[in-house]
This record gives C-alpha cells, sequence and structure tokens, in this order.
C-alpha cells in the first residue's frame, strides 16, 4: 500500500512538473496546469489514481494549511486604513455580483439553495492569485493594491462565515447528523464558546509562552503545525469544518511578531499539498460533467469579469479615486478564489448542494482565473486602451481640484520617511509645496498640521500629468521602491524639464543605478546615518556627557517638529 501510493504520486509530480513547466514557458497561470494535471491522471483519461482516499487526505491537509497561512495575514489593519473605499467596494460587489448571480442561476434552471451557493461562492476573489501578481510587480503597496488586500480581507472573513453556514448546516463535525433550529443555535454558541478561548489565548496565554518555541526555528514550525492542526481538529469535533478551525487558528496568531516567520516557513510545505488539492479537483472533472458545467459556467465566469469589476470601479469613482486606481483594482479582483472552491466541495459534501455545483464552481474558477491572469499582466496597455470610456467613472469634482494643484514649486513624494524634515526645508525656503500620500492615517496628521497636500498614488502617472509635477522645480521623493523612484525619473526627465529630482535608495547599486537615469541627488540613509554616528564618535570619543547632551537635543528637535511645520490651507482629495 505504502509502495502503491508512492508510485502513483511520484507518477503525479513529475506529471505536475512537466505541465508547470510548460505552462511558465507559456506564461499561464501554473493553478490552471495543476487542474490539468488531475484531469490527466483522473479516471477520464490516464486513471492512475486508485488512493482516492490518501489523496483526498492531502487535499485536505492542503486545504488547512492554505486557510492557516492566510488567518496568519489577516490583518484587520488595512481594512481600517483603506476603511471607506473597501467596505462600499465590497458592499456594492456583494448587492450586484450576488443578486445577477442567483437570479441568473435560477434562470438557468438550478434549485434555490444551488443557486445562493454559487451566488455566494462567486463573491470572492482568490488572494493567492492577487497577492502572487502584486508581489511579482512589486504594486503591493500602491493605492489600487492596498485597496484590493483590503477588499480580499473582507471577502476572506465573509468566506469564513460562509463556511461555518454550511458547515452548520450539513452537521459536518465528529459526529455528523442533520441540525434543526435548536442544534444551529447549539452550534452558535460552541462556536463562541471557542472563539473566546481562541482570543484568551492568543491574547494572553502565547505572547508569554510562544518564546520557548521562537528559540529554535524547528520548534517554532512544530509548534505551527501542531497548532493548527489542533485547533482544526478541535473545531470539527464540536461539529465546525475543519477549514474553518484552521483558519482561527491563523487568525489567533496573526497579531504575533513571529507570524511572519511562521507563514514563510509553512508556505513550501503548502504550496506541495494545494497542488495535490488542484490535482484532486481535477480528478472530480469528467467529460460528462463538463458537458453539462460548461454552459452555466461560462455565463457565470461573464457575471464575474464583468459585473464585479464594474461594481467595484463604480464604487471608488463615486469615491473620488482616478478611473486607473479604479481599473487596475478591478481588474486584479476579476476572477472567483480558492474559498469558492472549498465552499462549493464543502457544499457537495455536507449534501447541501447538488454534486453538479462543485463542477461549475471549479470551471468558473479556471475560466475566470485565466482571464484575470491577462486583465493583470496586460493592465497598464488595457487602461490606456479604455481610457477614455472610463472617464465615466470618475467625478469631474476631483479631476478640477486637481487640476487647480498645478505650479508648485516644491514637491514631496511621501512622507512617512523623514518627510517632516523637507516640509521644514520648504517652508524655510518660502515657495509653494505640497505633499503627495495615498497613506491614510498620514493624509489625517497632514490635516491636523494644516500642510497642503493631495491623498493619492504617485505611480499613477495620469494624476503625475495632471498636477504638472516635470514644471516642479524641485521634487522630493521618500519612497524607498527603486522600481517606483526609476519610473517618476522617466516621466519627468521625458518632458525635457530642468528639475532637480532628490530620491532615496536602500543599497549603492539601487544609487547607481537612479543616478544613471538622471537623479539629482540619491540619499542612502544607512549610509548617512552611520557617517554622521561615525562622525560624532572622531569629535566626542567616549565622553558620555557629550552624548547625553547630543541625545537632549535631538529629542527636543523631535518633539518640536508638529509645532513648528508651516500652518496653510488644506486641500486633502482622494485620488
Amino acid at each position: 500500500m505504502e509502495q502503491s501510493i508512492f508510485f502513483q504520486l511520484s507518477l503525479i509530480l513529475a506529471l505536475a512538473a512537466g505541465i508547470s513547466v510548460t505552462f511558465k514557458y507559456l506564461r499561464q497561470p501554473l493553478i490552471i496546469g495543476y487542474i490539468l494535471t488531475g484531469f490527466l491522471v483522473g479516471p477520464s483519461l490516464l486513471n492512475l489514481v486508485h488512493n482516492h482516499d490518501a489523496f483526498s487526505s492531502f487535499s485536505q491537509i492542503g486545504i488547512a494549511l492554505l486557510l492557516f497561512v492566510i488567518g496568519l495575514g489577516l490583518n484587520v489593519g488595512i481594512i481600517r486604513a483603506t476603511g471607506k473605499p473597501v467596505l462600499l467596494a465590497f458592499l456594492m460587489v456583494t448587492l450586484g455580483v450576488g443578486s445577477v448571480a442567483f437570479g441568473v442561476s435560477t434562470l438557468l434552471g438550478l434549485s434555490r439553495a444551488d443557486s445562493l451557493i454559487l451566488s455566494v461562492a462567486l463573491l470572492f476573489s482568490s488572494t493567492i492569485i492577487v497577492i502572487t501578481s502584486l508581489s511579482d510587480k512589486r504594486e503591493q503597496s500602491r493605492l489600487y493594491g492596498q485597496i484590493a488586500i483590503g477588499i480580499l480581507l473582507v471577502e476572506d472573513i465573509l468566506a469564513t462565515v460562509a463556511l461555518l453556514f454550511v458547515s452548520a448546516q450539513g452537521g459536518q463535525g465528529a459526529h455528523g447528523g442533520s441540525m434543526g433550529a435548536s442544534g444551529f443555535g447549539m452550534l452558535l454558541l460552541r462556536g463562541a464558546v471557542l472563539a473566546v478561548a481562541l482570543l484568551i489565548c492568543g491574547s494572553f496565554l502565547l505572547p508569554r509562552t510562544i518564546h520557548v518555541f521562537a528559540k529554535s526555528q524547528e520548534l517554532l514550525y512544530i509548534f505551527a503545525l501542531a497548532w493548527a492542526f489542533g485547533i482544526a481538529s478541535i473545531f470539527w469535533w464540536y461539529g465546525f469544518s475543519l477549514e474553518v478551525g484552521a483558519l482561527f487558528a491563523g487568525v489567533s496568531l496573526a497579531h504575533l511578531p513571529y507570524a511572519k516567520e511562521i507563514s514563510t516557513r509553512l508556505k513550501p510545505l503548502r504550496d506541495f499539498f494545494i497542488v495535490l488539492f488542484f490535482v484532486e479537483l481535477g480528478q472530480t472533472l469528467n467529460l460528462n460533467n463538463i458537458s453539462s458545467a460548461i454552459v452555466p459556467a461560462l455565463v457565470l465566469s461573464l457575471v464575474v469579469m464583468i459585473i464585479k469589476p464594474l461594481m467595484i470601479q463604480t464604487s471608488l469613482g463615486l469615491l473620488g479615486y482616478t478611473k486607473q486606481t479604479g481599473f487596475k483594482a478591478a481588474a486584479h479582483l476579476s476572477q472567483i478564489s480558492e474559498f469558492s472552491i472549498v465552499l462549493a466541495v464543502l457544499a457537495v459534501s455536507t449534501g447541501v448542494a447538488n454534486p453538479r455545483i462543485a463542477t461549475i464552481v471549479t470551471l468558473t474558477a479556471i475560466i475566470t482565473i485565466v482571464g484575470s491572469a491577462y486583465l493583470m499582466k496586460y493592465d497598464n496597455s488595457l487602461y490606456r486602451l479604455f481610457r477614455g470610456p472610463l472617464s465615466l467613472f470618475e467625478r469631474v469634482q476631483t479631476r478640477r481640484e486637481v487640476r487647480a494643484l498645478k505650479n508648485y514649486p516644491l514637491v514631496l513624494l511621501g512622507y512617512r520617511k523623514g518627510g517632516y524634515e523637507f516640509v521644514r526645508t520648504f517652508r524655510e525656503m518660502k515657495k509653494r509645496y505640497i505633499v503627495i500620500d495615498y497613506d491614510p492615517e498620514v493624509a489625517e496628521l497632514l490635516e491636523h498640521q494644516h500642510i497642503n497636500h493631495l491623498y493619492g498614488d504617485v505611480t499613477d502617472l495620469e494624476l503625475l500629468d495632471e498636477i504638472s509635477l516635470h514644471e516642479s522645480e524641485l521634487v522630493v521623493s521618500t519612497i524607498t521602491d527603486v522600481t517606483t523612484n526609476m519610473m517618476l525619473i522617466k516621466h519627468i526627465m521625458a518632458r525635457g524639464r530642468e528639475t532637480i529630482f532628490v530620491c532615496h535608495a536602500s543599497s549603492l547599486d539601487e544609487a547607481t543605478q537612479l543616478y544613471d537615469k538622471g537623479a539629482s541627488y540619491v540619499l542612502l540613509p544607512h549610509f548617512i546615518g552611520s557617517e554622521q554616528a561615525s562622525s560624532f564618535i572622531r569629535r566626542n570619543g567616549s565622553d558620555k556627557a557629550a552624548f547625553d547632551a547630543y541625545r537632549r537635543r535631538h529629542l527636543q528637535s523631535l518633539c518640536s517638529v508638529d509645532g513648528k511645520i508651516a500652518r496653510a490651507p488644506v486641500k486633502k482629495i482622494a485620488v
């Protein structure tokens, strides 16, 4: 038996590796290659898998690890930071996509229960696909990226509730059985008790004990696995699904300083089992299932790739964001999620939905993931193609206000990292200046300090043209991302204006690249700080009194920053 499973696993992984290389060469999403592998090794074609229970367990482990890692990154702070656009976009997607999907499913002859499961499944976008795309393009810190991530987190929370509800309806857990109203009430009560227990452990017990495991990376790794599987098993025993338990296990550790390290170390193991999960999904696809599900899947894919982006673009436009920010956020959320597949599979396994639903959702996921992969890859080209019609989703008032912000001789891009020093310098120069930043907390700070500021994304080239950045005398960028600074230099230099551009770099190599592109001066904070400290030590040696005096002066300087910044008219615009 062991050799048989090992042999089957070897064949599947070899085939998956070959298909993945082909898909990588063709620049196609690897997830499609994994599902294709499952279809090839399934009963419809090669029929290589015989130990279905073992592979089903492998896929269950993969989903548990996936949801655990997602829980570790469930940062509610991002939702708070981008609050209004995230919640409005999510609400419009829920109402628009949910109602259209339910109506379309009903017209296609599906039952009310199946239509409801499909309409909920279509609400979720793929966290893995979107974050991978943003990371590959190094745009997760851009405004549209932050909004997209915030929407994903809200969707993950809703997905947790949906999984909980489906699990309860199916009466899944250690004891199984049907569940009435009283049983559902008891399940909610048990869930509340488990949530409170996790909250207490996560807030009081774990912070005081986890450092014992954190002393060794191997111990931390084993602890994370034990915690994930242990909490998931407890939830399962009390009537919930393993998926819900694994997600809550990750959320309970998300606030700890070791959450990022745990997530990083678990991702290779997660990816291995996730491959087997998608292979297992591919096996469920046979020619008969596909033929009966292809029409609903195509129709629902159109709903996901048209209605959902339309809702996101509209909501961000109503809040005053530029059409480019809305378009890019919408393009990155135009697919359904791995959560959608898990929800459909769980609904089928608990008897809540017809088995056909899992096939429809899986096909819809394949179609929308492939489509969104191209949208994300060519988002800039597509935006330039449709920028005219997209003006319908942009507020006229915002455009007028942005145009009023032209002709600022001094411009500061980013405020968080030492920006107050430049603002103080600009004030002493007695020239008009403006600060551009997209961090909502920074915007509130600038508003409190009465500093002219623009709430926008500096990588939005159309915005830079609107404010005539290339006509400014001096532009200072506190942004440390070399790609962004290179883009800014290119934008300024292409206009032929002799604008002084000062920026930051993290290394000597980056500084050299920026100078080659035309930067006037490149700041290297680590080198500057070391140079100043070394100079001070050379002058004063080990004189403790000199250090104490410098410390007092430095603290006084930092504390007086807020009181010394210029009082200028406030202009806050979301773009």
